[in-house]
């Protein structure tokens, strides 16, 4: 676990400094703990810093929690979801804070240990569930849910061509025995996929898999409720930094930012008036992605697209 390395790592705690060197005893917001990576330089880059470390994933707490203990008090883990991030903060005494960190998506602790459910090249329980503690899981939801549901999950969060294929086989499939194998729905999925598809574009179930990890952790939900309250967190001057690892989170994100950072003067005003000017800026203007040399050492962050944003105004 310690070997982990941490997406973007350097490109985060260079976005993230001039928001924490404002204030004398800055706050930061790590709001996908994880394995503590990023928090970890953060705190040993600014010794005045405090960073608050959110994760709904018990596991991973423990594993950052024994990571950061050199730092003491000024790490403090919470388990919850990022969505509640507006009440985490004032019960943590604070107004507003310098920054706030979001690594999307699923981590490489979940993807690599066997028994999360989330992997589909090799055999588990179909669980999904980033926290385990609570919610159903995704064998629960396959064996349960209603074909139109299924369907839908598909098509929305895996962007799956061929959801009513694969969610009949799955109809079919748990008539007979509950669907509980997460190799036994990704060789289903397979089965289902033509030919000529199989043959391109990795393995045909990273798709299913995705869509169903969305929906058991309602994670495109979370982000919805989690970006608007993570910037009216931030202090003038504080940033937001959010890494996105597919397309349907990073829609999510640019439309929140790009929409905070556009003036809403009436266009026939000669100047901009202060109450319609747009309280946030763009840090990034679109977005990044890794460089080479990061691609060479971290595989995992080819998909990352990272975008950042400034409060500017009260």
């Amino acid at each position: 676990m310690a070997t982990h390395v941490s997406v973007m790592l350097d490109r985060c705690v260079a976005l993230l400094s001039p928001a924490i060197e404002k204030t004398p005893r800055p706050i930061v917001i790590d709001a996908t703990l994880g394995l503590g990576g990023h928090s970890q330089a953060l705190l040993k880059k600014h010794p005045e810093l405090t960073v608050i470390g959110i994760d709904r994933d018990l596991e991973a707490i423990a594993i950052a929690t024994s990571r950061l203990a050199e730092f003491g008090d000024r790490f403090r883990a919470v388990h919850a979801v990022y969505d509640e991030i507006e009440n985490i903060v004032a019960s943590s005494g604070f107004k507003k804070v310098n920054g706030i960190l979001f690594d999307l998506g699923i981590s490489s602790m979940q993807v690599d240990e066997n028994s999360r459910g989330f992997s589909y090249s090799q055999d588990a329980p179909l669980d999904m569930r980033m926290d385990r503690s609570q919610g159903q899981s995704a064998s629960d939801l396959i064996n349960s849910g209603t074909r139109e549901n299924l369907i839908m999950i598909l098509r929305k969060y895996g962007e799956e061509r061929f959801a009513p294929r694969i969610v009949d086989a799955i109809l079919r499939e748990r008539e007979i025995s509950p669907i509980n194998s997460t190799i036994r729905l990704a060789e289903l999925v397979k089965e289902n996929i033509p030919a000529a598809t199989r043959r391109t574009g990795g393995n045909p179930a990273k798709r299913t898999f995705q869509a169903l990890r969305i929906a058991v952790n309602d994670e495109l939900g979370a982000l919805t409720r989690a970006i608007p309250q993570s910037m009216d967190s931030l202090m003038i001057g504080g940033r937001l930094v959010v890494m996105s690892f597919q397309s349907l989170e990073d829609r999510i994100v640019k439309e929140f930012f790009v929409k905070a950072s556009t003036s809403t003067s009436p266009r026939e005003l000669p100047v901009e008036l202060p109450q319609f000017a747009a309280k946030f800026s763009l840090i990034v203007k679109s977005s990044e992605v890794p460089t080479e040399n990061e691609l060479l050492e971290n595989p995992r962050s080819q998909s990352v697209r990272l975008r950042a944003i400034e409060r500017v105004a009260a």
